[in-house]
């Protein structure tokens, strides 16, 4: 982050990614401390959680089979319907502290990120025991964007079941009707992923800014106009690296019993790596875009104003006005 910010606008893919492992590599005792602390627990959480999630399925499918041979009414039957009952009771409580634990975990992992990106940035001095205390006091910001973009996700889907309600009625499974389904199922992703990319860069726009929920949003729609293509191509590859680690554990350590335990277990190990390696990564990124997305609208980022955005985290937390944060546009 040694770059002057008239120089920001012009990182591209490489380059984004180049920068983000120099800001990692320069400074990362205080990175393996939040990994330690915030991210190996997050991508431990979440592989427990898929390890877990099938050993219940195989559970529950087994019951409800030797269900479907019993008769009913009978003792047996009986005993398997409560059990049944009892095991999806149990799952959906996992379920519920799993989503819980992960909301808890990726907005702090995030907060700790982004404030020490940004510290950074301005040259400020910092110490990992001043970040942990100030990842607890952005907590409310990001659960408020989290939570407009939860309310945003959910109208989109309400209108894609509405578009498909309109196609089923319409056309239908027809010829015509399935090319029409493949060309909406396109836009539908399109539109996901904008909407994904939006929530991102909101997130670091509620640390870094004084706008949050909503206001967030639309900054970071803003903000990602004319670095949108190369915004997507990284999302899509960090993405497909993190499917690709998670359907080799699939594979490999939840459903590999005939590899042996030993092997299992390095896979399990190795795939735990990967994914925290690739959530402290893909995190950096963000913030990085979202400094080469300031940069390239001309919005000039006084570091000095900024270092003092991020010394109000340190206090009672008083939103910095915009006047302060949101920095006048340099002459090109």
């Amino acid at each position: 982050m040694d770059r002057e910010q008239e120089e920001m606008q012009f990182l591209g893919f490489f380059g984004i990614h180049k920068e983000s492992f120099k800001a990692i590599y320069a400074w990362r005792k205080i990175f393996s401390n939040i990994a330690l602390s915030l991210i190996l627990p997050l991508s431990f959480i979440y592989l427990v959680h898929m390890e877990v999630s099938s050993l219940f399925f195989r559970k529950i499918d087994h019951n409800e089979i030797e269900l479907d041979h019993t008769r009913s009414g009978t003792p047996k039957y009986e005993k398997l319907s409560d059990l049944i009952s009892n095991e999806l009771a149990y799952f959906y409580l996992f379920k519920a502290a799993y989503f819980t634990l992960v909301f808890i975990f990726s907005h702090l992992s995030t907060a700790a990120v982004v404030y020490t990106i940004a510290c950074i940035y301005t040259a400020r001095e910092f110490t990992f025991k001043k970040v942990m205390s100030v990842v607890p006091k952005v907590w409310k910001r990001l659960m408020v964007t989290f939570l407009c973009i939860v309310v945003a996700m959910f109208f989109y889907h309400v209108v894609a079941y509405v578009v498909i309600i309109i196609w089923a009625i319409s056309i239908g499974a027809t010829d015509m009707g399935f090319a029409v389904l493949a060309v909406l199922g396109i836009l539908y992703f399109i539109g996901f992923l904008y909407l994904t990319i939006i929530w991102h860069l909101a997130s670091i726009v509620s640390v870094l800014e004084e706008a949050y929920g909503f206001q967030a949003m639309v900054k970071s729609k803003n903000l990602i106009k004319g670095k949108l293509w190369v915004t997507v191509v990284i999302f899509l590859m960090l993405n497909l690296i993190s499917v690709i680690i998670q359907i080799a554990f699939q594979r490999l350590v939840v459903n590999g019993s005939n590899l042996g335990m030993a092997i299992r277990v390095v896979y399990a190990i190795i795939s735990f790596l990967l994914l925290s390696m690739l959530i402290l990564f893909g995190l950096v990124v963000q913030t990085v875009i979202y400094f080469v997305c300031k940069s390239y609208h001309h919005e000039n980022i006084d570091k000095s104003a900024l270092s003092d955005h991020l010394e109000v985290y340190l206090g009672e937390y008083v939103p910095l006005k915009a006047k302060d944060v949101q920095l006048e546009q340099y002459q090109v």
